[in-house]
């Protein structure tokens, strides 16, 4: 059994954000799935005093910034000044507290980065391979992938850019759009072909499996970087390209492909050292060191550059790099109207929250709060009042301000030793430093919040507003308990509420304090002077906020829900029964092929967990072609009636959403579940579970039809809860706004 290494038992503690990218403002998904959480345990490490390093800076190559340099008619240097700024002033207004912020448009990465690649080129890990690509020949250029765009291949979106389709999500090779354009001049490229440089990670997957293995269990990673990352391994790993034909990035320093220049993914995480090279001589002290323990953060899609390319790329070079050490990636944050969008002010970007008047600190509680941690979770402004008045304002700032209010005016602000103890934090907060050092920054932020209302009981229970006339000495020593309660609260919240702290140690009257300092008593003090920390978020605000980022109309014409059979007839007791009765599991597809009698129909053999495979007839063929399909672990009525579909037998239903009129369709999945895990919901789970130890019986399509099942937001839901398994949420593949049936 490998034990967890966490920050206590490391000498050195490296820690990085993924780095943001520059075309846009961060929002406050960015904010959560990177460069906060990752202030939260470097704030740790310094109460800790633990000899760590947080860096991060802006990802600054790559097409997108070409993009959006010909669309602001800016150079790409242009672009990156000016976005780096913008992220600069808003992490800084967060109160991120970088102790290395840089960039990546810089002569030590490109230095950095060439290096590293030669060295990888000399071991023999790079591939040369001749790829087909399009090339526009007004512009006398090859056209990377945002610089297309076309019909799509499969739903027939005439706009779909070169590498994902916006209306059926599904990711694109820029050769496979039908009537492609060049972005940039409008006319029809066409297909040459390139020569190209690959990582060949086939040949280190050994080194990887070995290392990942291993690393997993000692750095404790999180479950959704480990799966993700058993799941690349399993597949198998192929080489993958390092090269591109652009004009802004790192230079290739090869004569043979000095016109092209490196894939973004490869060199924007060689970022992490040229930046700290950039700051700091001793840079190798830190990047070349066994004994650095090397924490990353990032959001979901970032895993697999973190967990399979930057590992490969540094092995490859056969010298001894830092290698990752813990990776702690969150699921996604949306926003309560859909996904966000500065270009139709949809959600809450970075720039946004500094001009609403709420504190910096509460945007951070509410984030670390709501953080998502094992499934996607959604932003709400009714959710963020709730948080916002009954958590910190209701429950923490109450008590230090109830605190500090009755010593300042029954006893002239002056405080006494303890005479007796008896309000002890210290239990509480080893508890919370071990989720500390796990990095379980949600559940650690929950028992802070548990500690504050430990600290409010007393007060009440020990009413000192009686006690000052009856006994004024226990009334003392009640304060004296509290005043140090509060300091030492002040200390395990620093990480979260850092400018709180802060305000707070001045009001005790005291100055910085360590995670050494929790369960001193530091009576025979003056207090400074009481002020509120945070005010009540209102009705009226909330519905402005609502308003003002629910996005603007872009002209094109809303997706209508399909209209399902209502239950609004139905109790929610008779909901959660009927739907406890579905046997909704993950299944598999292990084959499938067109249906020799239908044009709609596909016919599929799935894995349900059982002794051999069910034969499934889905109407999927106008929106998937069968490859896509094939390996996909769809969502399945397990127990309805089987029934004949033109002559093919049918044993189940798979669960799709859908646009009214069928216009479009989209499967749920469970990508990262075992075949044949239940789905369920919160609310239903212990029927589902012990429904399921029963023989269910055979339930027909008009049962089904009584529920109403919905997709929002690429999620599953059900009576207002997720559908889930025990490994994750239930995901739709199209963003699709519709009935489930």
């Amino acid at each position: 059994m490998v034990t967890f290494i966490g920050p206590k038992q490391a000498k050195k503690v490296l820690i990085t954000s993924a780095l943001p990218y520059v075309n846009n403002f961060p929002h406050l998904g960015t904010l959560i799935g990177c460069v906060l959480s990752a202030d939260v345990f470097s704030r740790y490490c310094k109460l800790k005093k633990y000899d760590s390093l947080y860096v991060c800076g802006t990802d600054e190559h790559g097409t997108a910034t070409e993009t959006k340099a010909i669309e602001e008619g800016v150079t790409p240097q242009e672009i990156c000044d000016k976005y780096f700024k913008i992220h600069t002033d808003i992490y800084k207004w967060f109160n991120i507290e970088f102790d290395i912020w840089g960039r990546t448009s810089t002569k030590e990465h490109e230095k950095i980065s060439q290096e590293i690649f030669l060295q990888i080129y000399k071991n023999g890990y790079i591939q040369e391979k001749i790829v087909e690509q399009l090339f526009c020949k007004a512009c006398d250029k090859f056209l990377a992938d945002r610089f297309v765009e076309g019909e799509c291949p499969y739903c027939n979106f005439e706009d779909a850019r070169g590498d994902q389709c916006d209306n059926c999500q599904k990711l694109l090779n820029a050769i496979d759009l039908i009537n492609p354009r060049c972005k940039l001049c409008n006319s029809l490229p066409e297909k040459r072909t390139s020569e190209h440089l690959f990582l060949d990670l086939e040949k280190l997957q050994n080194k990887l499996v070995h290392w990942s293995e291993k690393q997993k269990d000692e750095g404790y990673w999180t479950d959704n970087a480990a799966t993700t990352t058993q799941k690349w391994i399993k597949q198998g790993l192929k080489p993958r390209a390092i090269s591109r034909d652009l004009k802004w990035g790192v230079n290739i320093p090869l004569e043979k492909y000095k016109n092209k220049v490196f894939y973004v993914w490869f060199d924007a995480p060689i970022g992490y050292i040229s930046i700290t090279a950039k700051a700091r001589p001793d840079w190798k002290d830190w990047w070349q060191n066994p004994d650095v323990k090397l924490f990353q953060f990032m959001a979901k899609d970032n895993i697999p550059f973190h967990t399979i390319m930057f590992p490969a790329t540094l092995l490859a070079t056969k010298d001894n790099w830092t290698l990752l050490h813990h990776i702690n990636s969150t699921e996604y944050l949306n926003y309560e109207t859909g996904k966000f969008s500065k270009s139709r002010s949809e959600g809450v970007f970075g720039d946004d929250a500094m001009e609403t008047g709420i504190p910096a600190d509460a945007w951070r509680y509410y984030l670390l709060a709501a953080r998502p941690e094992n499934s996607d979770t959604t932003f709400t402004w009714k959710d963020f009042q709730e948080k916002l008045n009954n958590e910190l304002v209701a429950n923490f700032a109450n008590l230090v301000n109830r605190t500090v209010v009755f010593i300042s005016k029954f006893f002239e602000g002056e405080v006494f030793k303890i005479t007796n103890k008896e309000l002890d934090s210290t239990k509480k907060a080893k508890e919370i430093e071990e989720l500390y050092e796990q990095v379980k920054l949600r559940k650690a932020l929950q028992e802070i919040m548990s500690l504050s209302r430990q600290g409010n009981k007393y007060f009440q229970d020990k009413a000192p507003w009686k006690s000052l006339k009856e006994n004024p000495e226990e009334c003392k020593n009640t304060l004296a308990n509290l005043y140090n309660f509060v300091k030492d609260l002040s200390i395990i919240i620093w990480p979260y509420l850092p400018k709180t702290s802060e305000e707070i140690w001045n009001q005790l009257g005291i100055e910085k304090q360590y995670w050494k300092d929790i369960g001193k008593d530091i009576g025979d003090k003056s207090i400074g002077t009481s002020k509120l920390l945070f005010a009540k978020l209102e009705d009226k605000e909330v519905k402005e906020f609502q308003e003002k980022f629910k996005g603007e109309s872009d002209g094109k014409a809303k997706k209508k829900v399909k209209k399902t059979p209502t239950t609004s007839s139905i109790s929610t007791e008779e909901k959660q029964d009927i739907f406890s009765g579905l046997q909704l599991k993950v299944a598999e597809i292990v084959e499938v092929r067109p249906h020799p009698k239908a044009d709609k129909l596909l016919i599929m053999q799935i894995d349900i967990g059982e002794e051999k495979p069910r034969q499934l007839v889905a109407g999927l063929k106008a929106w998937y072609k069968p490859d896509d399909l094939k390996g996909k672990k769809l969502i399945v009525i397990s127990n309805l009636q089987p029934a004949k579909l033109r002559g093919e037998k049918s044993d189940g239903m798979l669960l799709a959403a859908s646009i009214e009129g069928d216009k479009d369709v989209g499967i749920l999945y469970a990508q990262a579940s075992e075949n044949g895990s239940l789905v369920y919901t919160e609310k239903t789970k212990s029927q589902v579970f012990d429904k399921s130890k029963k023989e269910l019986k055979k339930l027909t399509i008009e049962e089904f039809s009584k529920l109403h099942l919905e997709s929002k937001v690429n999620m599953a839901w059900f009576d207002g809860d997720e559908l889930k398994t025990d490994a994750e949420s239930i995901k739709v593949d199209k963003d699709i706004e519709g009935s489930i049936h």
